[in-house]
């Protein structure tokens, strides 16, 4: 499996700084985006991720600095939500997911989940209310980041190229007007494998990040879409979050997206032992 190598890093070498832009570390969210609760998970978090990994992005200045915004990156370990979370708290947002409702069922931290004001979504793509995607608007429409891994699970390719996605990330930006950022990151699984629950403390790994432009979703803007329509969309969307592994992994992408279905694999749970 490819995943065992190291990322190519990125110029200036796995000394640079985190992020090569006047966004650099200080700026943990402005406004009504940032909270007390997320101040306090941040000040006890973000020290021990730093001392698991440290993160090197490119394109920092593509995640938008202010304003509403939807960012979809690839899913292929545990600890991804953790990666994401650390990159855009550094980057000067507030980080907020649309995950799998079973999280906030956990104690302690499904409540701590709430307050920082992420939403959970019931497998199958619906949330509490009866619009899955009402809360993701509200959040985007108040000016906020959220986060939706359009991959819907972890990544059933052997290899941890991006499946096949839903349509969930195009629904949301589109009904809520907003752009679409890809993102890609690579380096996750040297520190929590796929569906490992263990953690590699040493040495110190290194995890690569890219941000995408926007995706071009004027095409199917302003006018009723169909299913088909919105998987068109969905294609674009993963083919741009695959272009941007490839060119962290420095490897060549396959043809064509993993699909569980025609692999005969369930689209949820697990599928293969740690």
């Amino acid at each position: 499996m490819s995943d065992a190598s190291s990322p190519t890093p990125p110029a200036g070498g796995v000394d640079a700084p985190l992020v090569q832009t006047p966004r650099q570390v200080g700026r943990f969210g402005r406004g009504k985006e940032k909270s007390a609760v997320f101040r306090g998970v941040a000040a006890v978090g973000a020290p021990l991720f730093d001392r698991l990994a440290r993160i090197e992005v490119r394109g920092a200045e593509k995640l938008p600095a202010e304003g509403a915004f939807v960012l979809a990156p690839n899913h292929y370990t545990n600890i991804d939500p953790v990666v994401v979370a650390r990159l855009m708290w550094t980057l000067g947002r507030v980080p907020r997911f649309l995950a799998k409702a079973s999280l906030f069922r956990v104690p302690v931290f499904g409540s701590l989940m709430r307050a920082m004001g992420h939403v959970p979504v019931e497998r199958g793509g619906r949330t509490h209310d009866s619009d899955p995607l009402q809360a993701g608007r509200a959040l985007a429409t108040s000016g906020g980041g959220v986060i939706i891994y359009p991959e819907g699970t972890l990544t059933r390719d052997p290899d941890l190229w991006p499946m096949k996605g839903k349509s969930g990330a195009v629904r949301l930006a589109l009904q809520a007007g907003v752009p679409l950022i890809p993102m890609a990151h690579w380096g996750s699984q040297h520190v929590m494998g796929r569906y490992s629950a263990k953690i590699s403390l040493f040495p110190r790994k290194r995890i690569v990040a890219a941000i995408g432009d926007p995706v071009d979703l004027s095409p199917w803007r302003g006018r009723h879409l169909d299913q088909a329509a919105y998987t068109e969309a969905t294609a674009l969307v993963m083919q741009r979050i695959t272009e941007l592994l490839a060119s962290l992994r420095d490897e060549e992408a396959p043809a064509e997206p993993w699909d569980p279905h025609t692999k005969h694999q369930k689209e949820t749970g697990r599928f293969e032992q740690p």
